[in-house]
């Protein structure tokens, strides 16, 4: 089945998806008189690097979108931004399988299997566009570690369960989108 109205993202570190992705929901909602609200994945770790990425990321955003955090029930955050006059933006989705399987302070791991069920459930009724955007990182070599190849595993079926759903896939590589699939009406 596919979604509605669901854009994939995809590419490395620094590959341009999410200021892609931002320029898609821009364009989007301009086009269609709809809302932005941004979804963001991202765990405020104390780690000072990773919050200066963070914050490029909400300076680059327009002050006037909505902004939701959802690090692992993100079915329930999608359920809540979408009201059919909202374009969704989902980033990202490497970070949200990383809270699932290594939650912060010890507590126990979450199913991955049946979060990622709930998440094609939420994508599948939403109402209105929706842009999510993921890491590609299957494309080097096989990581050290089963835990490291078991999460990039992990990650490789969830971006090829959100790719099955969506009409559109883009893959970013060096700034530049690559149309992977296209099954918008022209």
């Amino acid at each position: 089945m596919i979604s509605p109205d669901l854009t994939l993202v995809l590419g490395g570190a620094r590959s341009g998806k999410s200021r892609h992705a931002e320029q898609l929901a821009q364009t989007r909602a301009a086009a269609q008189s709809l809302a932005v609200t941004y979804i963001a994945t991202a765990r405020h770790t104390g780690d000072a690097e990773f919050a200066t990425r963070i914050d490029q990321h909400r300076a680059r955003r327009p002050a006037h979108w909505r902004l939701i955090e959802a690090d692992v029930d993100l079915a329930h955050a999608i359920d809540a931004a979408d009201d059919g006059r909202t374009c969704i933006l989902l980033d990202c989705l490497t970070l949200w399988l990383a809270n699932v399987v290594c939650p912060a302070d010890g507590a126990p791991t979450h199913d991955p299997e049946t979060r990622a069920q709930a998440l094609e459930t939420a994508l599948c009724r939403t109402r209105g566009p929706v842009i999510v955007v993921s890491n590609e990182i299957g494309m080097g070599v096989v990581p050290m570690g089963a835990m490291t190849r078991q999460y990039v595993d992990e990650l490789g079926r969830l971006n090829q369960r959100i790719a099955a759903l969506a009409r559109d896939v883009t893959l970013m590589v060096a700034g530049l989108p690559m149309t992977v699939k296209s099954e918008r009406i022209r």
